[in-house]
């Protein structure tokens, strides 16, 4: 039997081409990518405009993906909620709604756990499943937007996994979600964290796309990286920063350095100092966040003082560095770690259904 079609990680070119293949003029295809993209429907008998012997064939040739809500937990402190989502194969992944004064946003997870294994992140505990496809990205920012009844207007893809190691899925979910025929979320709005897998960086580069670039730093060397980012083994502190200039360089958007401070590892002033000397020459901006507390590892968050102090010497060298806000510490924000409850068959606090 022939395997379905994930018509949902099709880009609106791809669908135009199947759709002519079908016999079925050219216009169907917008039509069918509205319904699905911007109109956000779960089946083809909603896409009333359609004949009905095209919604037939797509049902029997295509699949639309979608999610089923787990659980979720709204945090008691501010509009941030969590999200657990099934898969079709009952893998289950993180998705975060979060308010800002901007608007509001969604963090997305990017791959079924994540093997980079980072010391500090619940993300890389229990390996790497699988990657996701471009529609389950997807799916995830719908189906918060279905659910919370927000328009989103901002994506983060910093959710469980290295999008970079998906590269392919990435760069569909990208140009869908920000193509005028379906959400049209400006690119501008679109944020990608990586650990730093060069190639991709440079690869990303040359895609010219008008996303934001972060890049989880966590250090200010190369020798205290390696303690905490076991990436740092296959690529060295100086050839990433290099990849960072290239980068920006190429593409004249500034990128975003990611620092997670951890105490007596990485928050001294003499870190802060070295970091400056590094930061000097690009085009960046420095997001300090305070490390969210994951009981399976040993780091504590650093003291506000030292947040402070470390923020106030990026500054004082002209580096832009600003203090995450911290969301959801009671309903386990950090990446990883209410996916990881749940497989464990543990308990989490009770399920808000109405966010």
């Amino acid at each position: 039997m022939k395997e379905k079609i994930d018509i949902m990680s099709l880009t609106i070119n791809e669908l135009t081409q199947y759709v002519i293949e079908l016999g079925e003029k050219s216009y169907r295809a917008r039509q069918i990518y509205e319904w699905l993209h911007n109109k956000l429907v779960d089946s083809f008998e909603d896409m009333s405009n359609l004949p009905k012997s095209l919604m037939q064939l797509l049902d029997e040739q295509c699949f639309i993906t979608t999610l089923v809500v787990e659980g979720q937990l709204a945090s008691s402190e501010n509009e941030t909620i969590k999200y657990l989502f099934k898969l079709k194969d009952d893998h289950v992944i993180e998705s975060v709604f979060m308010k800002y004064k901007h608007g509001y946003s969604v963090c997305i997870t990017s791959q079924v756990g994540c093997r980079m294994g980072c010391k500090f992140c619940a993300s890389a505990i229990g390996g790497l499943n699988r990657d996701l496809s471009a529609s389950e990205m997807l799916e995830q920012v719908y189906a918060i937007q279905k659910l919370s009844g927000k328009r989103i207007s901002n994506v983060v893809v910093m959710g469980i996994g290295e999008p970079l190691e998906n590269y392919d899925s990435l760069i569909r979910f990208i140009k869908v979600l920000s193509s005028q025929e379906g959400l049209h979320i400006s690119q501008r709005n679109i944020a990608v964290s990586t650990c730093g897998l060069i190639d991709k960086i440079l690869a990303l580069a040359d895609e010219r796309l008008k996303i934001t670039l972060a890049i989880s730093l966590h250090a200010p060397n190369n020798k205290i990286r390696v303690q905490i980012m076991p990436v740092a083994h296959r690529y060295s502190y100086q050839t990433l920063i290099e990849a960072c200039k290239t980068y920006v360089k190429k593409t004249n958007r500034r990128i975003t350095f990611e620092y997670i401070l951890i105490k007596d590892i990485n928050d001294s002033e003499a870190c802060a100092q070295e970091l400056s000397c590094v930061l000097s020459n690009i085009l960046c901006h420095v997001n300090l966040i305070p490390m969210n507390p994951i009981e399976e590892r040993s780091y504590e968050q650093s003291p506000k003082k030292a947040v402070t102090a470390f923020k106030d010497i990026l500054v004082s060298h002209g580096i832009q560095a600003t203090v995450r806000r911290e969301l959801g510490q009671d309903i386990d924000a950090a990446c990883g770690q209410l996916r990881r409850k749940h497989s464990q068959g543990r308990q989490y606090e009770s399920v808000r259904s109405n966010p």
